[in-house]
């Protein structure tokens, strides 16, 4: 059988999603599995974000330490799972701008509807930790030309964050803000408004789709997706709350198991053995088995 060519491409359905009037809520995913659950529980569009899968592939805090290669790889599996567009996260691109546009055809490749590149030095670090650095604003508007240039498909959604704030204020990162939107980004992701004041101005200094990154205990205020769209934010973002929660709860598990040797007083904790298997696919698998056996 042929497959059906009339599809949009990832970036053209995540573009329908941000053509909407209500803001798009994107949850962060580290894996597979958890980008499957956030497609089942109804999210249009799942993030693939650098700072959890540094978390759960490697065990490590998200200062530069996963390499591109890594990256896409996980990615392509988070791509594969689901049938909604992905957004995947790329650091500072690797590198300088050759390494960057050489990152953009690897994630088109592995099938993303938007890559988000940041104005960091390499090795980068969590945008909500202490002591970043940035590269100089002729330097990330090369690389961002140089990623706007790599792209195959034109529909791909490019998101240029910048960590400014942290490091040279507030003007600073409105001035990067405005400068990624007129280079051609098509959303803005300034990081880690400090206040309610950065929050509620930011939107309207800069001409462009603003994305806004919400980190439970992070360095910015805490608000819904409702108070966020009215304020004129287009994506919000939850970037670990997935890897957060999931992590609690494993090591509340544990800890009950290991201390009682006993895991029936989890059982109402935990996805039903059925609710697993249909999760991952086994009654398609099945079905394809008996398809095959048959022919």
């Amino acid at each position: 059988m042929s497959e059906r060519t009339d599809r949009p491409s990832p970036g053209s359905a995540l573009r329908a999603l941000l053509a909407r009037p209500e803001p798009l809520v994107l949850p962060g995913c580290s894996d597979a599995l958890t980008a499957r659950l956030a497609e089942r529980a109804g999210f249009g569009a799942v993030y693939a974000t650098g700072a959890g899968i540094a978390n759960t592939m490697l065990g490590v805090p998200d200062v530069g330490l996963t390499t591109m290669t890594e990256m896409a790889d996980q990615v392509a599996r988070i791509v594969s799972a689901v049938g909604v567009p992905v957004v995947a996260d790329i650091d500072t691109g690797f590198g300088n701008a050759i390494n960057a546009r050489r990152a953009v055809a690897e994630f088109e490749r592995a099938g993303v509807a938007a890559i988000q590149i940041e104005d960091q030095v390499f090795p980068k670090r969590c945008g909500h930790l202490s002591g970043k650095e940035i590269v100089s604003l002729p330097e990330i508007l090369a690389k961002l030309c140089a990623v706007l240039d790599a792209r195959r498909d034109p529909a791909l959604v490019v998101i240029a964050r910048t960590d400014a704030l942290a490091v040279d204020g507030y003007e600073a990162a409105i001035e990067r803000g405005c400068a990624f939107a007129e280079a051609g980004a098509d959303v803005v992701f300034v990081e880690a408004p400090t206040d309610l004041d950065q929050l509620a101005a930011t939107p309207s200094r800069i001409a462009a789709p603003l994305l806004i990154n919400m980190v439970e205990g992070g360095r910015t205020p805490l608000l819904g997706a409702t108070e966020l769209g009215a304020m004129g934010y287009r994506i919000i973002l939850f970037a670990n709350t997935a890897i957060r929660i999931g992590a609690r709860a494993v090591r509340d598990a544990f800890t009950e198991l290991r201390a009682t040797g006993d895991s029936r007083g989890l059982q109402g904790r935990m996805l039903s053995w059925e609710d697993r298997q249909a999760l991952v696919g086994l009654p398609e698998i099945e079905a394809l088995e008996a398809r095959y056996r048959n022919e």
